[in-house]
């Protein structure tokens, strides 16, 4: 994507060398930035429509930085050494990572942006936490329209938490994601949270009959029903032979996609690869 106010931004990164700059550029153009002991980037998986398999969107991943491999997930390494205020602070810098790193790249044109939103800050979120990542947005002249903030899994208990966030990033112009554990709960969600998109483990929707339900009243609604963990031939096989109808849903999983730094639109056909020698390795 073409933005004046994102280039500048990578140019001045790309001037800056100092030593007390949050963020900064590798050699490749890839954003960077520091926190704690720590270096975070990006990695990108593809969201693909299960009509032709083509891209409609990327979630963003925080990874551990590293110029020969993909790196280490970064909310796993932190869980347990940050508290609420530094998961906020942590959550904002990758938002900014992950806004940067897709949007410098071409393929970022006319597709949705994926961030999640930890479990953690659920309850650490107070005020109107969406209006600070829209202004960061507007000031680098990018899209919140393209953008998906997707909230995480919850208990019953944290109803009231989910809807309230979700009721604050609607206000600043974000899309909204939820996470189901069941079929069952995916269709509940869809009624009192109205998402945008709804994500549901492959393994946990494997009764044809409620994937049509649920299918048939997310289209009604416009919401987008995204079946990820696809890790395999026989998984997304049997999702195909459950998915006959007209309803359209969507395809996430390492059978097509491995998370990476750049953006692509064919098939990452070292996934298929690396999932189909682990196979044979079990």
């Amino acid at each position: 994507m073409s933005s004046p106010a994102l280039q500048q931004y990578l140019s001045h990164l790309n001037s800056s060398h100092s030593a007390s700059s949050t963020i900064c550029l590798d050699e490749t153009g890839r954003a960077r930035g520091r926190y704690f002991n720590s270096t975070l980037t990006s990695a990108f998986q593809a969201i693909r429509s299960a009509d032709d398999q083509g891209v409609v969107a990327y979630e963003a991943y925080a990874r551990s930085y590293s110029s020969v491999d993909q790196g280490l997930n970064i909310w796993r390494l932190l869980d347990h050494a940050a508290n609420d205020a530094e998961s906020v602070e942590l959550d904002r810098l990758c938002r900014i990572l992950h806004a940067v790193n897709f949007y410098r790249q071409p393929d970022s044109a006319q597709r949705d942006l994926y961030l999640s939103v930890h479990t953690r800050l659920l309850a650490a979120i107070e005020g109107n936490h969406g209006m600070a990542f829209r202004r960061i947005l507007d000031l680098l002249g990018l899209p919140h329209q393209q953008i998906v903030l997707q909230l995480p899994l919850i208990t019953p208990s944290q109803r009231w938490v989910l809807t309230h966030v979700a009721d604050n990033y609607r206000r600043n112009g974000f899309r909204i994601g939820v996470n189901a554990t069941s079929l069952d709960q995916a269709r509940e969600l869809l009624e009192r949270v109205q998402p945008d998109s709804i994500k549901i483990d492959i393994a946990h929707a494997n009764n044809a009959e409620a994937q049509q339900q649920l299918l048939e009243k997310a289209q009604r609604v416009n919401c987008k029903v995204i079946f990820k963990r696809i890790d395999n031939d026989a998984r997304f096989n049997a999702l195909q032979v459950s998915n006959t109808d007209q309803y359209p849903y969507y395809l996430q999983g390492f059978l097509f996609d491995l998370p990476r730094a750049n953006l692509a639109d064919t098939l990452d056909l070292s996934a298929r690869s690396v999932v189909n020698s682990a196979l044979i390795a079990a």
